[in-house]
């Protein structure tokens, strides 16, 4: 189901919200500092202060957001609604300190904070060392950096022919923003196979929908450059070969090297971590990759006082991952300035089960199981899209098709629960279960047991759910992999041995305003 299609149809029909938006709590006397604007930092203002923490934020650039705001193009992510989100947070009493490139940790330390979360990113984009890279240099550029100085309108066009190199998330946004600035030939070109790739699905098909090919199993060799311009490059032909153990590797197909034109190539390759501003002499250490050592549970760094989340922390991952870090990292920094420990005395997520039967055959949910795909989100026409950058390619889904595509769901938060003792063994269960997911059986080791079920359960990365053992001394299996909390077995079953539950789960954060 598309969860993020629907949270959006929901944004964008709200109303004024900013009466249920957090606010400052009471001053504690206890000040912070963040380090970046991004959604690790943002998040860890959020959570701090109501609960009267003095937070000082500083960013490098002229408005918060980090990489948010300088990686996703204004035709995915509008600047206004980034403006508005993190308006929210900022109104919270916080102290922004924005154009403030902080060059010391040395200096911030100084200051007095309590508390120090750094939150900067993976700012730095990975290069290639390939021979003519240094003569080319004028018309290469590197995949982050050029996100950034399209963003803030240094950069405002590009050459008609482009190679982008790489298949991420930030090569798709690479070569889509090319295409605005007037690149009429941009491909991308891949090391490895097509199934390698690390960017989403949905960001490679929009890319193709935007006639961007992208040519794989195609390791660049060099720059090729004639009278001091860039001509293009050369592009050795592989395919992937994968061992016993399933390690990749990329072997020549003998085929002849490959010539691409190109006048701008642009390199997203990946992104490092980089604290040159850091001191090394603070206490604080680094291992591999120059990332910080941290408790992956508490982002404490072995300076106590000093947080790290986001990318910064454990290396490039998404939005979704630094928020989560940076709601843990306040959980700590709220524990470590209350003189508490931040392992025993962390707060434990909120979890429950809730019953959802309402009569003899009445429950509160429907999960009517259907062969559908999901709805397709409606998009810009290609013509207007590519005219602009600032015009959004993603319109979103009406109410109407929003409250049909929320139908498709197959209420997986339901669960199938088991009581063994009141448990008859009639195997009704069994007899109505639509995919054979359920086996009463005799009990043994896991790998006897799974090709020993109605279906054997090959999908060895799921858990069976196994129950006691039974007054036959059978045990019940079922293979969660393929069951549909279709919910037939509680309807089924004569004594409510089976029964459907919710089960809620609710993130800890440091503040219990939601």
């Amino acid at each position: 189901m598309a969860i993020c299609r629907l949270k959006r149809v929901a944004a964008d029909n709200k109303s004024d919200v900013r009466d249920r938006m957090p606010q400052a709590g009471k001053s504690n006397g206890k000040k912070v500092a963040l380090i970046g604007g991004g959604p690790a930092s943002l998040t860890v203002a959020r959570d701090l202060a109501p609960l009267g923490y003095e937070i000082h934020l500083f960013d490098e650039w002229s408005k918060a957001g980090g990489m948010m705001r300088t990686q996703i193009p204004n035709f995915r992510l509008p600047e206004s609604v980034l403006d508005e989100e993190v308006g929210f947070v900022t109104a919270m009493g916080i102290h922004t300190h924005f154009n403030h490139r902080v060059t010391s940790m040395k200096e911030v330390l100084s200051v007095g904070y309590d508390a120090v979360f750094v939150g900067t990113g993976a700012p730095k984009g990975r290069d290639l060392n390939l021979p003519g890279r240094s003569e080319a240099s004028a018309n290469v550029h590197i995949g982050v950096e050029f996100l950034a100085n399209v963003a803030f309108g240094h950069t405002t066009k590009i050459g008609e022919r482009v190679i982008i190199l790489g298949g991420g998330n930030t090569a798709m946004d690479c070569c889509r923003t090319s295409r605005r600035l007037g690149g009429k030939d941009v491909r991308v070109i891949v090391r490895s196979p097509f199934s390698d790739m690390k960017a989403s699905p949905w960001e490679i098909e929009d890319a193709k929908a935007e006639d961007i090919p992208i040519l794989n199993n195609m390791p660049p060799k060099s720059f090729v450059v004639e009278n001091g311009k860039l001509k293009g490059m050369i592009f050795e032909k592989v395919k992937a070969v994968y061992d016993e153990k399933g390690k990749r590797s990329l072997v020549s197909t003998g085929e002849p090297d490959e010539f691409v034109e190109a006048d701008d190539v642009i390199i997203a390759v990946g992104q490092d971590n980089a604290f040159p501003w850091i001191e090394r002499d603070l206490g604080i250490e680094f291992g591999n990759w120059e990332l910080p050592k941290l408790n992956e549970t508490t982002f404490q760094s072995t300076l106590p006082h000093v947080f790290f989340g986001g990318d910064a922390a454990l290396g490039p991952k998404n939005i979704i991952t630094s928020v989560a870090h940076g709601h843990q990292a306040a959980i700590s920094i709220d524990l470590f300035l209350s003189g508490k420990d931040l392992m025993n005395d962390r707060p434990a997520p909120m979890t429950n089960l809730i019953h959802q039967k309402m009569g003899i055959h009445e429950w509160s949910y429907d999960s009517a199981v259907v062969n559908d795909l999901r709805f397709k989100v409606p998009h810009q026409k290609k013509e207007l899209a590519l005219k602009d950058l600032n015009t959004e390619v993603e319109l979103g889904f009406s109410k109407e098709t929003a409250f049909k595509e929320a139908q498709r769901c197959l209420n997986c938060d339901v669960q199938t629960v088991f009581t063994p003792n009141l448990c008859i063994e009639c195997d009704a269960c069994m007899d109505i279960c639509p995919t054979a997911c359920i086996t009463f059986t005799a009990n043994g080791e896991e790998e006897d047991l799974r090709n020993r079920l109605s279906v054997p359960a090959e999908n060895k990365s799921q858990d069976l759910y196994v129950s006691e053992e039974l007054k036959t001394t059978r045990v019940m299996v079922k293979d969660e992999d393929v069951c549909l909390h279709c919910g037939l077995c509680a309807e089924r079953c004569p004594t409510s041995a089976w029964d459907m539950k919710k089960y809620m789960y609710s993130v800890t954060k440091a503040s219990t305003i939601l």
